[in-house]
């Protein structure tokens, strides 16, 4: 399966280093919608969709305004959302037969009604909550605007499966999916988030979502996260104890697997473009060696 690396609309939330790490970059922070495109033997498969092309069109009512003009401020261009990267590759958009949500955020979920003939995997609890609009933030987070109009929902309970991957629940046998993607519960920034784990030829990713924000998160040597994205981590959360568990876990898992294991998040730009390089590049470039742990104590992605 050849994968590729998207960035499906940048935000700009203000702090500049103090939200995205990057030494030297002056002005508001850069923070990616990292996605993946999958190319199956059935058709394609979207992980996330970002922001789609009715956000950049009718941001209002589609994005809460705390998101819209304060938190996030994406930037919103056709040219960067998933549709329009899908057809410069060469493919349609009915090519993509599945799409496989991390969560239902406004911003991983945007794009969905750019691809209404898909199925749209995800945990069970994530599309429950969502609906249930209980909460003032949950009604700028879930935003029924973007995926009312989205019919062929395939749901997977979070819990009580007996399948393991590298010591973690996970869904296997995507209902029409190939085996080797799974979705892991990695509960706590929502009740139903998940990461979603494909097994590539030399290796296996794991797009993490938004069980962490930041590259330094995952350093077993000194864990750091910059201040802006430490609040914005702890104002999103739904279950703090549940989000630590989970990020405590990841950086084991990189600990312990991380020469088979490539662990990424949605947002930090620095894992986005590192990957997209690695993409681009041959399987012996020095690229990869650099991305791949030098032991098990070190991660470099």
């Amino acid at each position: 399966m050849r994968i590729h690396h998207l960035n499906c609309t940048t935000m700009c939330p203000p702090g500049g280093r103090l939200m995205d790490g990057r030494k030297g970059f002056a002005g508001p922070a850069a923070l990616t919608c990292h996605c993946l495109l999958v190319e199956g033997a059935n058709g394609l498969i979207l992980i996330d969709t970002g922001f789609g092309l009715q956000d950049v069109l009718h941001p209002r009512p589609r994005l809460a305004p705390m998101f819209l003009k304060a938190l996030c401020r994406p930037r919103l261009v056709e040219e960067a959302t998933a549709i329009r990267q899908i057809q410069r590759l060469g493919f349609k958009p009915e090519d993509v037969r599945d799409i496989v949500l991390t969560h239902l955020d406004f911003d991983h979920a945007g794009g969905l009604d750019d691809f209404p003939h898909a199925r749209v995997h995800l945990l069970a609890d994530e599309l429950r909550h969502a609906q249930a609009q209980e909460t003032p933030l949950d009604r700028r987070r879930f935003r029924p605007q973007q995926w009312m109009s989205q019919p062929q929902w395939v749901t997977y309970p979070t819990g009580g499966t007996s399948d393991r991957w590298f010591g973690f629940e996970c869904v296997r046998d995507l209902q029409g999916l190939p085996p080797e993607i799974l979705l892991v519960p990695l509960v706590g920034h929502t009740l139903g988030h998940a990461g979603v784990a494909i097994q590539a030829e030399d290796g296996w990713l794991l797009h993490a979502g938004d069980a962490y924000f930041y590259h330094g998160e995952m350093d077993l040597d000194r864990y750091r996260c910059t201040p802006g994205l430490r609040f914005y981590q702890k104002l999103m959360q739904k279950d703090g104890e549940l989000r630590w568990y989970n990020l405590r876990r990841l950086r084991e898992l990189v600990q312990r697997h991380g020469r088979d294991v490539t662990v990424f998040c949605a947002h930090d730009s620095l894992e986005f473009e590192l990957l997209e390089e690695r993409e681009k590049a041959p399987a012996e470039s020095p690229l990869r060696s650099f991305l791949a742990p030098a032991t098990e104590s070190t991660l470099r992605v």
